[in-house]
């Protein structure tokens, strides 16, 4: 089977965005299970307006704080949990992973970019709008876990990391699927000869992950193949949704379309699993 995922006419405006009030995520396949319920969220289904128009649910935009609470309220309601028990973490690109084995209040989130879960009364997602946003399912043993996976992180052993966390609270990487969600693509991403450097000093096989840009010394990074390459060295089955930030603007955040736009914020999506009770 392929990806099961749910589109929107690429016509639709950013008002009948903010008018479409239940979320629609992008489902896969590949975590698809009668114990598992997983969704790559995107735009449609919020309550924002202007250019977080839709499902934002980042507090650390510009947004309206009670906005961004009713797009997480929804997010929450979709996945069958209580608002309380949506955990998110404060991502800061670090290579450090969380046991969400209990809920945690807000302000004591802690600092880093994964989680792992067996409570069927949690659910956990890391936001994002151009990182990768990977969810893992061992839907045998009842484990999950989420990652937030930038150029730094991925490089920095996020993914590894989450899957040793995983391992350590029951999961068997032979049964571990690992799906990259909605990530800015190639074609999108150029970087510095600062980044081609460093990304060649770890591996100089890495070049296979960079194609020259029009710009001197740049190159453009093909973020999802590293990512879904690095998860299947580490032993897990991988694949991507295919879906791209910058180039879908109806249906997901971008910060470096927002950069490229000079525009003064913008929204973030989330990825959420859990365990089915």
């Amino acid at each position: 089977m392929g990806l099961l995922k749910t589109k929107i006419d690429s016509g639709l405006s950013a008002h009948k965005l903010t008018a479409m009030n239940t979320p629609k995520p992008i489902k896969s396949d590949k975590l698809h299970s009668d114990t598992i319920t997983h969704g790559f969220f995107t735009r449609i289904g919020g309550a924002s307006h202007g250019i977080y128009a839709g499902l934002n649910v980042g507090l650390g935009s510009d947004d309206t704080r009670e906005t961004v609470l009713e797009n997480r309220h929804r997010v929450a309601e979709n996945m069958g949990v209580s608002d309380e028990n949506l955990m998110m973490v404060y991502q800061i690109h670090s290579s450090d992973v969380a046991n969400a084995d209990k809920p945690w209040k807000m302000e004591d989130r802690p600092k880093l970019d994964a989680m792992v879960s067996s409570n069927p009364e949690i659910a956990i997602g890391v936001m994002t709008a151009d990182c990768g946003p990977v969810l893992f399912s061992d839907a045998k043993n009842g484990i999950v876990g989420a990652a937030h996976a930038g150029w730094k992180g991925a490089t920095g052993g996020i993914l590894e990391n989450t899957i040793s966390s995983m391992e350590a609270i029951g999961a068997e990487r032979k049964n571990i699927v690992a799906v990259l969600g909605p990530t800015i693509s190639q074609k999108h991403y150029e970087v510095g000869p600062e980044f081609v450097d460093n990304l060649l000093t770890l591996n100089s096989n890495n070049d296979a992950y960079l194609i020259a840009s029009r710009k001197d010394h740049h190159a453009m990074f093909n973020l999802p193949s590293y990512i879904v390459d690095r998860l299947k060295a580490d032993g897990v089955k991988a694949s991507w949704t295919d879906d791209c930030t910058y180039a879908d603007e109806e249906q997901f955040f971008s910060y470096r379309r927002k950069t490229h736009r000079n525009e003064a914020d913008y929204g973030r999506q989330i990825s959420v699993i859990k365990v089915n009770a």
